[in-house]
C-alpha cells in the first residue's frame, strides 16, 4: 500500500516538473526581444490606470503616454493594427525591411535641403519650428509579440510626420486634434483615451475644437488610408500636396496662424478699452509772458 502512494506521488511530481510553470510576478517568463517587460493581467491593468492618470495630471510626461498606449494596445487593437499592415503591399515591405526613423537614419542637414513643399522639407522645418527632435521616441516594452512591437514602434516615430503633414503644433490642442484623427485611423485606445485631455482646454479651445478640429478629425481619420503604411523614407521629395491627396487627407484650419490671430485681436480690443487721458489744456502765449 506504502508503496503504491509512493509510485503515485513519484507520478504527480514528474507531471508537475513537465508542465510550464505559470505566469506570475515571482515567475516571468523570458523576454521576447531586447528591452521587453512581460506583464502579468494585473500587472497590464495597473501599468493602464496609473499611466492614464500620470498623463492626464502631465501630458508632457511622454513615457507615461507610451506606456499607455502599450497597456492598452493588447490584446486585440496592435494585432489589427498589424493587420492592416500585412493586407497592404508597402506595409508589407515595411514590415519585412523594418526601417527605423531617428536623426541617425534621416540626415536632418539633408532634409532642409529639400524644396519647403516636399515631405522631406515639411518634416524638417516643423521639427525646427517646434524644438522637436526624431529621436526623443520610447522604445516599446510592453507588447509581446515581437512584430506587433516593431507596428507599435513604427506608428510612434511616424507620429511627427503626421504633425508635419497636417501642419498641427505640439501644444495641447493641437497635439489632441492630432490624436482624434490618429484614434479615427487607427482605432489604439490610447489616441481616444488622450481627447480627455480636452478638459485641461480653455473654454474658448475647447469650443474650437469640437466646432473644427474634432470634425475635421474624424472626417478625415475614417476617410483617409491606414496612415501606418506610408512608407515615409520613400515619400522625402514627393510634395505634400501630392501626398495628402494620394492618402485622402483634408489640410486642417491653421491653427497656430487661428490663435495668432486672436492674439492680436485681443490685444486691439483691449487697447481700444483703456480709456484715453485728457490733455492738459495749453497756456496762451500772453499768459506765458505775463508769468514771466
Amino acid at each position: 500500500m506504502a508503496s503504491a502512494h509512493c509510485r503515485q506521488a513519484a507520478v504527480f511530481l514528474l507531471h508537475r516538473q513537465g508542465r510550464p510553470r505559470a505566469f506570475s510576478v515571482l515567475h516571468r517568463p523570458a523576454p521576447n526581444y531586447a528591452g521587453h517587460v512581460p506583464l502579468t493581467g494585473l500587472e497590464r491593468v495597473a501599468l493602464a490606470v496609473g499611466s492614464a492618470i500620470g498623463s492626464m495630471a502631465n501630458p508632457r510626461r511622454g513615457d507615461l503616454i507610451a506606456a499607455l498606449g502599450e497597456a492598452t494596445a493588447t490584446p486585440y487593437f496592435i494585432y489589427r493594427l498589424r493587420d492592416a499592415m500585412l493586407s497592404d503591399a508597402t506595409g508589407r515591405r515595411i514590415l519585412r525591411d523594418r526601417p527605423r526613423i531617428s536623426s541617425q537614419t534621416m540626415s536632418l542637414p539633408a532634409l532642409r535641403q529639400l524644396p519647403a513643399t516636399s515631405v522631406g522639407g515639411r518634416y524638417a522645418a516643423w521639427l525646427d519650428r517646434e524644438g522637436v527632435s526624431p529621436d526623443t521616441r520610447e522604445q516599446v516594452r510592453y507588447i509581446d509579440d515581437e512584430e506587433c512591437a516593431y507596428v507599435m514602434q513604427r506608428y510612434r516615430e511616424c507620429h511627427d510626420f503626421y504633425h508635419a503633414i497636417t501642419g498641427l503644433p505640439v501644444f495641447v490642442e493641437g497635439e489632441i486634434a492630432l490624436k482624434a484623427f490618429e484614434f479615427a485611423n487607427t482605432l489604439l485606445p490610447m489616441t481616444g483615451l488622450s481627447l480627455f485631455a480636452v478638459l485641461r482646454l480653455k473654454r474658448e479651445e475647447r469650443s474650437r475644437f469640437f466646432r473644427v478640429y474634432l470634425p475635421w478629425a474624424l472626417a478625415n481619420g475614417l476617410r483617409a488610408k491606414e496612415i501606418v503604411n506610408v512608407y515615409w523614407e520613400e515619400q522625402l521629395e514627393t510634395p505634400v500636396e501630392v501626398l495628402r491627396a494620394q492618402l485622402g487627407i483634408e489640410m486642417p484650419v491653421d491653427l497656430r496662424e487661428t490663435r495668432r490671430k486672436l492674439r492680436l485681436q485681443k490685444k486691439k480690443v483691449a487697447r481700444e478699452a483703456v480709456p484715453t487721458a485728457p490733455t492738459a489744456p495749453t497756456a496762451a502765449a500772453g499768459d506765458l509772458g505775463a508769468n514771466a
